[in-house]
């Protein structure tokens, strides 16, 4: 038996992370499924291979074969609370839980890339768990002074300066220091990839770039000496470019990278083009990792209609991260 590549997280039991994993699970091949271990509740997989039909065969720990699911039991505080499709402190506290024993287990080297489920916010908070999402947990439980998101996907990729605040803090946060710290991860990734030379894109903050400081100097106090801060490093950077231009640039192919300055700058046009496949990527982390891009799905959780595409990209991903050495 060997080691499991990818570990998969449960995310919030009262969502609908149980069915997208189990289906996913179920359309691998034996090799593949058997080098994927799931950290979670045994019981609740065992509910969701049957609401979904799945057939599935379970073993409890992170190494099986022969194409049954390794699964990483773990029994957590007040979970006979946890209600289908209601936040909870219990449920809270169960993603919490998987997600740590997923970081523990990464860092021992017991799985190479940590594939997390959707968790919900507000159970976490309610469990005192108060993190603003996943990648500020791990951020947390790995000691990474900071860390960046990308959102991947076949024909358009984006990574943030920042990610979950307020708009007014947003514009705030972007220094010359985290935007070139940013450009910074995301070419190492891509070059990580394959990529022997990526072409990365900055948008700007301001509505036209600042037009000339009139809407804002950002662009010219900020982002622009980061800019040339990369290329001095030898890195094939444009920018910064108006924000409404420069992913219609990327999309037709002339960047394998857009830096978007805050969240919705980079979430909407990414989600537009490939809701359902792009993938959810951590960078600056000690650990490797990628997510859905979506929710808990709490109206249609437990009903054995959940979608699991998203689960299957963010499953490819991780592997392709896993066997090219991102």
């Amino acid at each position: 038996m060997k080691s499991s590549k990818i570990g998969i997280t449960m995310g919030d039991p009262a969502g609908i992370g149980p069915e997208i994993i189990v289906a996913t699970l179920a359309e691998m091949s034996n090799e593949a499924r058997s080098q994927s271990a799931v950290i979670g509740n045994l019981d609740m997989l065992r509910r969701a291979d049957s609401i979904r039909g799945t057939g599935l065969k379970f073993v409890e720990g992170v190494q099986a074969s022969n194409g049954a699911v390794p699964v990483v039991h773990l029994a957590t505080k007040n979970q006979d609370q946890i209600e289908d499709g209601k936040a909870s402190a219990a449920a809270g506290e169960a993603a919490y839980r998987y997600v740590e024993k997923a970081v523990e287990l990464c860092l021992a080297g017991d799985i190479s890339v940590i594939v997390t489920a959707p968790l919900n916010k507000a159970a976490m908070h309610s469990a005192g768990h108060h993190f603003d999402g996943h990648t500020e947990l791990l951020a947390h439980l790995t000691g990474a002074k900071s860390s960046f998101m990308l959102l991947a996907g076949d024909k358009l990729n984006a990574v943030h300066v920042t990610t979950h605040m307020s708009l007014r803090n947003a514009a705030e946060k972007p220094t010359i220091e985290r935007v070139l710290a940013t450009i910074r991860a995301g070419h190492e990734h891509f070059r990580e990839l394959g990529y022997e030379r990526p072409r990365i894109a900055v948008a700007g903050l301001n509505p036209h770039c600042g037009e000339g400081g009139i809407f804002g100097d950002e662009e010219s106090t900020r982002i622009a000496p980061a800019i040339e801060a990369a290329k001095r490093e030898g890195m094939d950077v444009q920018g910064p470019i108006s924000g409404d231009t420069v992913f219609y640039r990327a999309l037709k192919g002339e960047f394998d990278l857009v830096v978007a300055q805050y969240h919705d700058q980079g979430h909407i046009p990414t989600k537009l083009i490939a809701f359902d496949e792009t993938v959810n990527v951590s960078l600056g982390l000690p650990i490797r990792r990628t997510s859905v891009d979506h929710g808990t799905a709490f109206d249609i959780a437990w009903k054995g209609i959940a979608n699991n595409t998203n689960m299957k990209s963010a499953i490819a991903y991780a592997r392709r991260m896993a066997d090219g050495g991102a």
